[in-house]
């Protein structure tokens, strides 16, 4: 026992035994009073009186008062035993206690220091930590004249998963996340959540930069099986940049600030993982210089929309433009969509921006028509406006204001956004079909959502992505998929477009396939609204022109002529079922890749 607890023992046993021995002290009162008192009645009884010879006779004479003599010394006696038992058993619970209080407040203090440094949801080192831990690091690999690594990786469409699925399950798959990143890197290395969806992985000790990429690629791979979250299995990527020391910095900071870059440039270019290189240093500031500016830009309309044509193949008119938002900055010049929709999704501005690319199409469509010009236009809609449960009132609200036929405009939607929700997918989607707006599956193949699924949306068409149609002449597995998907799709009463349309064999190709329609370089690529204008006038494709209103619906496909969907028989179901089946399994051993979500108004 240490000396501090002695000396609390002895403390506490002195102050409780003072109390004991005070009702030990009335006891040798009570003992001597009661021996006067006999011996006083004693020499009474002998004597008839009181005097100090007759006190003296009767203590000489009567043996019972030499018992009761004895009294006084045996309760001074007990009290004292007793009193100092009591002392010292209550001050060793009193220790006893206080060493429990100050075990609970130790662990208490551990605690809080624990949750200092360490995320509470997934308790993992949390960024004070790992800045602390990097430090460290980079002093002795600097003694040590070593190389270690420092990777950021953000999850590509989190928000949407969160927005869509709620915080709670958006936490459950932040967890999912991090027992993937500890199973993936070695015990002596140190993974960490910055905040949010963004976790970062310390290699205290490489041999070369390709180890950071090897772990790089690694985690990617452990991210790749799906995710289960409410009877969903969600695919989630990440964005992964990499700094090494001291290649790339001479201090945690700047390694930070450098992999953080990196991992941006990966977000943009969906790279999965980038190493950081100097060149990319000047996408830092400038994406803070954006970030705060792109609302200011809507406000002030500097952005532009562009337009790429649609033709119909078998008549060859032009039946519908799709329009690409761009911003003309004043200080970078025109921009294109990658370098400001991630920056509108993540500070909340991706509504606004959505609103303002339906609004400006939808004037544009206003405008053509008055000049006779009979063109759709197509507006390329993010995860997070497909989720927006007043989507439907608000393109109901701009189609009313322009006066608009709902047919006349083409909502695209990838097919990943799609089944982050799918039942919330298909409410939203049939408001939209109801009020006569067309809708278009694009990129269709990269995603890998079931075409039967898709075939219960209602939706009109779907785009083949443009990573089969460029190169299905000399690829005769995307020729394959190609082929096999536009059989489907017309089984399942659904048109097809092929983008990517950049040379003539391709388009006519496409023809010969009984492609529905085409898009991409060859016919024209995406220009400026004047530039379009004048290309209608000289194009050899020409614009369907208006000869009476038309209503918003008819007997095809196409603007103006839409048509209702054929019923198909039991046994037509199941073929179509097993063929897309088989077309799901080609699509994904000919090209296993994946592409996100695109956003409003993204090319």
């Amino acid at each position: 026992m240490s000396t501090s607890t002695n000396h609390s023992l002895a403390s506490n046993a002195a102050l409780l035994k003072s109390k004991a021995s005070k009702y030990a002290y009335y006891g040798v009162v009570i003992a001597v009073v009661a021996i006067v008192v006999a011996t006083a009645l004693v020499s009474v009884y002998n004597t008839g009186g009181i005097s100090l010879d007759a006190l003296i006779e009767a203590q000489r004479e009567n043996k019972a008062l030499w018992l009761l003599d004895l009294m006084p010394f045996a309760f001074a006696f007990w009290g004292q035993y007793v009193s100092s038992m009591i002392a010292y058993e209550a001050g060793a619970l009193v220790v006893d206690q206080t060493s429990e209080l100050r075990a609970q407040t130790t662990a208490i203090e551990q605690q809080a220091m624990h949750d200092l440094t360490h995320d509470k949801l997934t308790d993992l080192p949390n960024r004070a930590l790992l800045r602390d831990r990097l430090e460290q690091a980079v002093s002795a690999a600097a003694h040590e004249r070593s190389q270690l690594a420092i990777l950021v990786l953000d999850l590509d469409r989190f928000k949407e998963i969160n927005d869509t699925l709620g915080h709670y399950n958006g936490d459950r798959l932040l967890k999912q996340v991090a027992l993937r990143l500890e199973g993936a890197v070695k015990e002596t290395d140190t993974v960490a959540r910055l905040g949010g969806d963004e976790f970062a992985v310390l290699l205290h000790r490489i041999s070369s930069p390709d180890d950071a990429t090897d772990l790089g690629r690694k985690i990617g791979k452990a991210l790749q099986a799906p995710f289960g979250l409410e009877g969903l299995k969600l695919d989630v990527q990440a964005s992964i940049g990499i700094a090494v020391f001291p290649d790339h910095g001479p201090d945690a900071d700047t390694l930070l600030q450098r992999a953080d870059v990196a991992m941006y440039i990966a977000k943009q270019q969906k790279s999965g993982c980038v190493s950081y290189d100097p060149k990319l240093d000047k996408h830092s500031p400038r994406r803070l210089t954006l970030m705060g500016e792109l609302r200011h830009a809507i406000d002030a309309d500097e952005l532009v929309l562009h337009y790429q044509p649609k033709i119909d193949i078998g008549s060859g008119t032009i039946v519908e433009a799709e329009a690409l938002v761009r911003w003309q900055h004043p200080q970078y010049g025109m921009l294109g969509p990658d370098e400001f929709i991630p920056l509108a999704e993540r500070t909340g501005l991706i509504k606004p921006l959505t609103i303002w690319v339906l609004g400006r199409a939808l004037r544009q469509q206003e405008s053509w028509r008055g000049q006779g010009i009979d063109i759709g236009v197509a507006v390329n809609m993010s995860a997070h406006g497909l989720f927006d449960l007043e989507l439907p009132d608000l393109v109901a609200g701009l189609l009313a204001a322009h006066g608009t036929l709902p047919d006349r405009l083409m909502l695209e939607i990838t097919e990943t956004s799609i089944m982050v929700d799918q039942q919330r997918a298909l409410d939203i989607l049939s408001r939209l079909a109801d009020m006569g707006v067309r809708l278009s599956i694009d990129d269709f193949g990269t995603g890998y959502s079931s075409l039967a699924y898709l075939s219960n949306l209602p939706v009109d068409e779907i785009k083949i992505d443009r990573s089969f149609v460029m190169d299905m002449i000399e690829n005769e597995k995307h020729a394959m998929i190609v082929r096999a998907t536009i059989d489907l799709a017309h089984n399942l009463d659904l048109e097809v477009v092929g983008e990517g349309t950049c040379e003539p064999q391709i388009l006519e190709h496409l023809r010969k396939l009984g492609c529905d329609a085409a898009q991409g370089n060859y016919i024209s690529p995406a220009v400026d609204v004047a530039s379009f204008s004048e290309w209608l006038e000289n194009a050899q494709w020409k614009p369907r022109r208006m000869t009476a209103p038309q209503p918003a619906s008819g007997t095809s496909g196409w603007p103006g002529r839409a048509k209702p969907r054929a019923a198909a028989s039991q046994s037509d179901l199941e073929s179509i079922e097993s063929a897309i089946q088989d077309l799901e399994d080609f699509v994904r051993q000919a090209d296993p890749k994946s592409d996100g979500a695109q956003a409003a108004g993204a090319s």
